[in-house]
């Protein structure tokens, strides 16, 4: 399946929308997406993670590298609404307690706007 990542930024945050399947073969297209956010200037990283259908171990190593940069840089990186698939793999691994993890963008800074 087809990867598809759109992002939009706003005053040190970026807003990463992501669909598809993240695997071996799609993860270096997020992380590209991710590294280019923070090299734009965004600290705080969020990932909706809604359309998501499955993320394998390179995907979170992807998700796990983004927040480790974002860190460096005083921000963070936040999981919205991963679907079971996804949060399954996050709770069998533990990631489920080192990600912040929201149900829904509601009350973020780019919340409501168009992606």
């Amino acid at each position: 399946m087809e990867l598809k990542i759109s992002s939009e930024s706003h005053a040190g945050h970026a807003l990463v929308t992501v669909r598809g399947e993240i695997d071996l073969y799609t993860a270096p297209q997020l992380h590209g997406k991710l590294v280019g956010a923070l090299d734009d200037g965004a600290r705080r990283l969020v990932v909706d993670m809604s359309r998501v259908e499955f993320c394998d171990s390179t995907g979170m190593n992807v998700l796990l590298s983004a927040m480790k940069r974002s860190r460096e840089k005083g921000g963070d990186l936040e999981l919205i609404a991963p679907r079971p698939a996804v949060m399954k793999i996050l709770e069998v691994t533990g990631l489920d307690a080192v990600f912040t993890i929201r149900d829904s963008a509601d009350g973020l800074p780019l919340a409501g706007s168009p992606r």
